[in-house]
């Protein structure tokens, strides 16, 4: 049967839960076990796409539409795996189920209650993802942090559920954080001890700990954890801070928690083989150059809000043995076309990513422009692509004023509009075109050439397309469509083939993207930015 470890969290949030989690997946999935992850979230929305990014950061998008927390990027990206709706669990869908289950005379007229029903729901969201994925291990991450309100419900369910399968199969880790008071040079436990015995006071007694900590941990301090805390002393687990999330794996492998980890289990120990992923962190830690990428976005106040795109560009810059600096500019910074120069003159390319609503679209816009009409590679998602067509058919196809219908629905040219099956829906929550959806690519173009395929499959989250009525006047101007849907009717991806790389896509890339295997349109931006430099830099020495 399925093995469970459940992982929370105390102290503070933010502390890295779903980093803890992928990364004993990623060393789980090392030793041939199959794992998948499922996050609990305690809060009511039903899923987070309605959520703004300047709150939760980014809606993750599975391959089934799902929308979800940002961690389940981290899980997807660390186990190389594709993780669907049911993975991501929120109070709000639970109580949702179970609300519509009473309508429905399901619970024969009792009742309904926090305990059994709503526990009892929370229950079988784990039955269901260890049956339909069928892992030898499930890691369940609840989020938040132990003693909040809204998240008692899931540690309840996690007592009962423990009880009920037996403990032997199961176990829990709990994520603190150590404090580092500087004045005094001390690390303090008094924090963690509290937090698992506000643990424990709910019923459940963590068999191991793991202690985010600035500085390595003293034998005074484990032994005091332990000792207070009930909990071997092999099982108290060391997470420094790392400069790079992917080092993690690797120094918990160091740290034993694996073998640890099985035998609490009741699991037969393997052999790891962590090569792969040591040759990636060597490669991390010894780039041979580095570049600057711009990455113009309404949502830089809160670096999370572009998670995704910011990893796919370091998974590139792994693979060329190129460190990544990112240059965040707020497109709401950028009124003109000096403006959008002064920022650009000093990057090697830019990234224009997704978002919605008309604030800062004009700096975008100025960014294409720049980026455009100058050479910098660049590469447009979701709304970036929209902005590359709306750019160009105001200053290359002659179309005055042309915009999308989402920042004015009376344009004259309304070369971006509400897609047909959209115009219809009531409501935000869901309704976009989300999941994946299949793409052909055009032979002799600068995306078939980084596909290297003719038929693509990508993930969407939009309600908004290029207006095929524009597409021959686009076209006969000089902007070639490289990607269709099927049917095409559908321009999923742009190119200007005079440019060494401006290539702008409606999907979302950076969702499929893998540190061990880039994405190939991030992958095909980071090498002619590399390019670009090394040209520039010969001219430069030339010139002295």
């Amino acid at each position: 049967m399925t093995k469970y470890i459940f992982i929370t969290g105390g102290v503070v949030s933010s502390l890295g839960k779903g980093i803890v989690a992928a990364s004993l997946g990623r060393l789980l999935v090392s030793r041939g076990f199959s794992v998948s992850i499922q996050k609990f979230d305690p809060y009511i929305n039903v899923d987070p796409g309605t959520m703004s990014p300047f709150q939760h950061g980014e809606v993750f998008v599975c391959e089934d539409g799902a929308e979800t927390d940002l961690d389940l990027g981290h899980y997807e990206r660390f186990i190389d795996t594709y993780l669907s709706q049911i993975n991501n669990v929120t109070s709000g869908s639970v109580y949702q189920t179970v609300i519509n289950k009473e309508r429905k005379g399901e619970y024969l007229g009792a009742t309904v209650q926090m305990i059994p029903h709503i526990t009892g729901e929370i229950k079988s969201r784990l039955i269901l993802a260890s049956k339909r994925n069928n892992p030898d291990i499930l890691i369940a991450e609840i989020g938040g942090t132990v003693g909040d309100i809204e998240g008692l419900p899931y540690i309840e369910a996690i007592r009962q559920f423990r009880s009920e399968i037996g403990f032997q199969n199961s176990m829990s880790i709990h994520v603190t954080l150590l404090p580092y008071l500087p004045t005094s040079g001390e690390l303090k436990t008094k924090p963690s001890q509290h937090s698992v015995n506000v643990l424990r006071s709910y019923g459940i007694q963590p068999e191991m700990l793991v202690l985010r900590t600035q500085i390595p941990i003293g034998k005074t301090e484990r032994d005091k954890l332990a000792l207070f805390c009930s909990v071997n002393k092999d099982c108290v687990i060391e997470c420094k801070d790392m400069n790079s999330i992917y080092e993690v794996p690797l120094y918990l492998e160091r740290q034993n928690i694996t073998s640890q980890v099985l035998k609490i289990l009741g699991l037969q120990e393997r052999k790891a083989d962590l090569s792969q992923w040591e040759d990636l962190v060597k490669r991390i830690k010894n780039p041979v150059r580095e570049i600057t990428i711009a990455l113009a976005g309404k949502y830089t106040e809160l670096n999370d809000a572009y998670i995704s795109v910011v990893e796919s560009l370091k998974h590139a810059g792994f693979k060329t043995s190129t460190k990544i600096n990112i240059k965040w500019i707020a497109s709401e910074d950028i009124a003109t076309y000096e403006d959008a120069k002064s920022h650009l003159l000093d990057v090697d390319a830019v990234v224009v990513p997704g978002g919605f609503g008309i604030r800062g679209i004009e700096g975008k816009l100025k960014v294409v422009q720049y980026a455009r009409e100058n050479n910098v590679p660049f590469l447009g998602l979701c709304l970036g692509m929209q902005c590359a067509v709306i750019e160009f058919a105001r200053n290359v196809a002659g179309l005055e004023n042309a915009n999308s219908t989402e920042f004015d629905k009376s344009t004259n040219y309304k070369v971006v509009d509400l897609m047909e099956e959209q115009k219809n829906i009531a409501g935000y929550g869901a309704t976009m075109r989300l999941g994946s959806y299949p793409c052909s690519i055009q032979k002799g173009t600068k995306a078939h050439e980084a596909y290297k395929s003719d038929l693509i499959l990508e993930r969407h989250r939009h309600r908004f397309e290029v207006n095929s009525e524009y597409k021959d006047i686009l076209t006969n101007n000089g902007l070639v469509i490289s990607g269709t849907s099927p049917d095409g009717l559908l321009a999923e991806i742009v190119e200007i083939p005079q440019n060494d790389w401006f290539v702008a896509c409606q999907f979302h890339p950076e969702f499929k993207s893998r540190p061990q295997n880039p994405h190939p349109l991030f992958l095909g931006l980071i090498n002619t930015a590399i390019a670009r430099r090394e040209n520039n830099n010969s001219i430069e020495k030339a010139e002295v």
